[in-house]
C-alpha cells in the first residue's frame, strides 16, 4: 500500500506541468479545491507567527467543501512537542473565494489563485489583540512543486510587500509527516 502511494506521488510529481491559461484568480469553483494538500511555502510580515513554534504555521492535510459553501480545513501543528490535529471551519462570506473564522484572533482567508490540479495560494489576514498579521501560504497536491509554481508564489508575496526574508520553504519541515 505504501509503495502504491509512493508511486502515485512520484507519478504526479513527474507529471507537473504549468499551464498559465488554467490559473484562476476570481470566480472560484470552491468544490474543486477539496481534497488533500501539502504545505510548500509560507510568507508573513510577522515571522514569529510562522516560525518553528508559530501559531500560524499550519500544515493543512485536506480541505473539505461544505454544502453551505464554507470550507473545513483539516490541519496539524506542533504544540509542546506533540502533533496536534485540528479542524477549523471557515465560513463563506459574500465575496467569492473569501472566508472568515476565529482562530488565534479574527481571520479573513482569501484564495488568491489556483489551478485546482497542482497548487493553491491562500492569503490570511489575522487580527489578534489589535495587531494585524498577513500570511501567504502555497499548498500543492504533491510534496514538491516546480519553479513556475514557486514563481507565482513569489509574485503573490511581493504584491503584499514581502520579500525572500519573509518566506520559509516548508517542503522538509513537517514534523508530523
Amino acid at each position: 500500500m505504501a509503495l502504491l502511494l509512493l508511486t502515485l506521488v512520484l507519478a504526479l510529481a513527474l507529471a507537473q506541468e504549468f499551464h498559465p491559461e488554467e490559473i484562476v484568480e476570481q470566480d472560484f469553483n470552491m468544490a474543486r479545491v477539496e481534497g488533500p494538500w501539502t504545505l510548500i511555502s509560507l510568507a508573513s510580515n510577522n515571522m514569529t507567527r510562522i516560525g518553528v513554534n508559530g501559531d500560524l504555521r499550519l500544515f493543512i492535510r485536506s480541505i473539505e467543501f461544505l454544502k453551505n459553501g464554507s470550507l473545513t480545513f483539516n490541519f496539524h501543528f506542533m504544540l509542546q512537542g506533540q502533533c496536534e490535529r485540528v479542524t477549523v471551519t471557515c465560513e463563506r462570506t459574500q465575496k467569492n473565494g473569501e472566508f472568515s473564522t476565529v482562530y488565534e484572533g479574527e481571520n479573513k482567508v482569501l484564495v488568491l489563485e489556483t489551478d485546482y490540479w497542482m497548487y493553491i495560494i491562500f492569503y490570511l489576514q489575522n487580527i489578534r489583540n489589535g495587531t494585524e498579521t498577513h500570511v501567504l501560504a502555497l499548498y500543492g497536491r504533491t510534496p514538491v512543486l516546480d519553479s513556475p509554481f514557486l514563481d507565482r508564489f513569489e509574485k503573490a508575496y511581493s504584491k503584499y510587500g514581502m520579500g525572500p526574508r519573509n518566506t520559509i520553504d516548508m517542503t522538509q519541515k513537517d514534523p508530523c509527516s
